[in-house]
């Protein structure tokens, strides 16, 4: 398997307030990740860690526009214990599991969440997870976030993982969203094209900014309007980082619930009002095109009856 489809990568261009900073203490500042110092010095011993193409110490001082790349390898620092956990598998065969998160449950193992992750779960319920077993993430291929609900896709093996990461990357992945905004959306449909990268003013969140970012496309169309809000459903043509969510609030629509991007809410949801409703992509070993649909959740459903009260 291509190894390089694992790694995660992050970029940063530094900016004059950051000039004279340590690489290290820079980038434990950063992100949202919770790397510890002890991992970012393995990191950049492991030539992981650049600045301007050139692999750097950790006591290396940032310069106005160094370019920093950094490539998070698969984390293979301890065992991750099965956890009995009551998962709603949509689909299993002997390749990919399709799962139906709630909403409150993070995806993967990090620093601050070794155990009751989905992964933990998956641990204990799919006893065929070998050759991944050892791997922080085994079988994550991508996620949603952990105040986010719906359909994620597990590759069972390596095989698997390699045709469902490079679906990914070719943009053949469907993903379909369906989201309670604030305020009421005028027009039915339109498309949001427009950059995102970490946001200048408070780098543990994203934005929508032009320089040192990624291009990100969202597409969206109005299902229902009420009083003061509106529910919409989107579709992605790019995975970027709490992608949804900066677009909206970009177009002055953000998500109901959103601790990070949207205004402070008394409205009945513990989270953002989002969820991965439809989930479609091409089986690694038949070939065969899959389509998967989840219902809302109920703690949205129940949000839309009190929102159609207001």
């Amino acid at each position: 398997m291509n190894n390089e489809l694992r790694y995660e990568l992050y970029d940063w261009t530094i900016e004059p307030v950051d000039a004279g900073e340590r690489v290290d203490k820079f980038l434990t500042g950063v992100q949202e990740e919770g790397w510890s110092r002890s991992q970012l010095q393995g990191w950049l011993k492991d030539g992981l860690i650049s600045v301007n193409g050139k692999a750097v110490k950790g006591s290396y001082r940032l310069k106005e526009d160094d370019e920093i790349v950094l490539r998070v390898p698969p984390a293979r620092e301890m065992d991750i214990a099965g956890e009995p956990m009551d998962l709603e598998i949509v689909y299993e065969d002997s390749d990919v599991v399709v799962v139906n998160k709630q909403r409150g449950l993070v995806v993967h193992p990090a620093p601050g969440h070794y155990s009751g992750t989905l992964v933990n779960g998956l641990l204990a319920h799919c006893k065929d997870l070998s050759g991944i077993n050892g791997v922080m993430r085994p079988g994550i291929v991508h996620r949603i976030d952990k105040d986010t609900s719906g359909l994620l896709m597990v590759a069972k093996n390596d095989k698997a993982h390699e045709s469902l990461a490079q679906q990914l990357k070719d943009h053949t992945v469907t993903r379909r969203y369906v989201a309670l905004v604030h305020g009421v959306i005028g027009h039915e449909k339109g498309t949001i094209d427009a950059p995102i990268g970490r946001d200048l003013k408070n780098r543990q969140q994203m934005a929508v900014v032009f320089e040192n970012s990624k291009p990100a496309v969202s597409h969206f169309v109005v299902l229902e309007r009420m009083k003061e809000h509106t529910l919409v459903e989107l579709k992605l043509e790019t995975g970027r980082t709490h992608q949804i969510r900066v677009h909206m609030k970009y177009i002055g629509y953000p998500l109901v619930g959103d601790p990070k991007y949207g205004p402070k809410s008394e409205l009945p949801i513990d989270g953002q009002a989002l969820h991965a409703r439809a989930l479609g992509f091409t089986h690694p070993t038949t070939g065969e095109r899959f389509e998967f649909e989840a219902p809302l959740p109920d703690d949205m459903e129940q949000l839309l009856a009190h929102v159609r009260q207001l």
